[in-house]
């Protein structure tokens, strides 16, 4: 029999990792399992002409951001999407795929639900998948929770009615 303690479900706080969250709860209800949320931030890196004259944010800026998404992570369960055994929001800094992989490996988790925005052609060549790359370099299996209001095979076009 499978047991899953833990579930984690990164969040942009985008739709779609929305829709992500729903199933992420429903599964934590169902195994009696311990829902994390993880929001990532990423660090600003000024453009300048000269790097020795770039500006560094202060670190009320980090701190600010850093209370602004957990407050964002505690209020987006809903209590028809189910209810986990326990709750936990995590905010992280640094690469959202190396962040989400290395909390996995440090919190046992034992199942990833994640969006994918599902793109295809040159915009996944050119902005690669986030969710792509944790299937491969998770320590545990992945959920990947497409847009339901897609169609498979027509990025972006409305599903049918």
């Amino acid at each position: 029999m499978i047991e899953i303690q833990r579930i984690l479900a990164p969040t942009d706080f985008s739709e779609h990792s929305q829709h992500a969250l729903e199933y992420a709860c429903s599964m934590a209800e169902k195994f009696g399992a311990e829902l994390h949320l993880l929001h990532v931030l990423t660090e600003i890196v000024p453009a300048g002409p000269d790097p020795l004259l770039m500006p560094v944010m202060p670190p009320s800026f980090y701190e600010e951001s850093e209370a602004r998404a957990k407050e964002s992570l505690g209020s987006l369960l809903r209590p028809e999407w189910g209810k986990p055994a326990a709750f936990r929001a995590a905010v992280s800094w640094g690469s959202p795929v190396e962040s989400i992989v290395e909390y996995a490996a440090e919190h046992e988790i034992r199942l990833v639900v994640i969006a994918t925005h599902g793109r295809t052609g040159l915009s996944h060549v050119l902005l690669g998948s986030v969710a792509e790359r944790i299937v491969r370099e998770a320590p545990c299996p992945v959920l990947t929770i497409r847009d339901r209001h897609k169609r498979p095979g027509k990025a972006g076009s409305p599903a049918p009615k």
